[in-house]
């Protein structure tokens, strides 16, 4: 593992630093890198929970700085995702089974990155029923797949007009940290030890969420970012279900 350590630090930061600057915590980017770099699947889920933890609660910050937060549209995603995220983190998937899943996870991210839904007119809430639903299902997938759940519920709420865009991220922010903690948590219940690579990674996360939330989207070229994610996160997707 050391010899792609160097790599490994110089991806993260990268990923942490672009996904900082469009508000999310990048959980996909990190997957993405640690199956290009061939890390054993036993360790990608816990380490991308990690990482994505400390860029998560820096967005949730700044977003809940700025005023965006809305309570009443975060709690009943995230009543329901928690445990489910716990059960899905204490679950050990097998290895095929695990790189399909995420696989079909990153290739979603990147259709995310380039397909965006308008987002000009009226939303609405969803209701109560509904939002705990999805935030169950979520919750379960973000667990399994070690990501933070954003990744589906960014795309879920645009597409179906839940909130305005500012809103929506600053719902996905909160959604991702509770759901990561949870996740790790749940993997920890089930007496899997804490991977020995993860120091250097999370200092590397967050020089690199950091710079990225201080520039801001509006100060990167955002479009050319979202497509060299998309194209990061497809090569990887397609690895991992074995096209590759």
């Amino acid at each position: 593992m050391s010899e792609v350590l160097p790599q490994l630090l110089a991806g993260v930061a990268l990923i942490a630093l672009l996904y900082a600057s469009v508000g999310h915590a990048g959980a996909s980017g990190y997957i993405a890198v640690m199956s290009l770099l061939s890390v054993a699947p036993v360790t990608i889920k816990p380490v991308a929970l990690m990482l994505n933890v400390a860029v998560a609660l820096i967005g949730t910050t700044q977003f809940t700085r700025a005023g965006h937060f809305r309570w009443s549209l975060f709690w009943p995603f995230a009543v329901a995702a928690v445990p489910a995220a716990a059960l899905g983190g204490y679950l050990q998937l097998p290895a095929d089974t695990f790189k399909l899943l995420v696989g079909l996870a990153l290739l979603l991210s990147a259709a995310n990155l380039l397909l965006r839904a308008p987002t000009d007119g009226a939303t609405q809430a969803p209701p109560l029923v509904v939002a705990l639903a999805v935030g169950g299902v979520l919750g379960l997938l973000a667990g399994l797949t070690g990501t933070g759940g954003g990744i589906y519920l960014t795309p879920l709420m645009l597409f179906l007009r839940w909130a305005p865009m500012r809103q929506v991220a600053a719902v996905s922010a909160p959604f991702i940290l509770l759901n990561s903690l949870s996740g790790l948590a749940g993997h920890f219940m089930a007496g899997k030890a804490i991977p020995m690579l993860i120091a250097p990674l999370l200092v590397a996360v967050v020089v690199g969420g950091a710079l990225g939330a201080t520039l801001g989207a509006r100060h990167l070229p955002v479009p050319v970012i979202k497509r060299v994610l998309a194209l990061v996160l497809t090569i990887a997707g397609v690895k991992l279900v074995g096209l590759l």
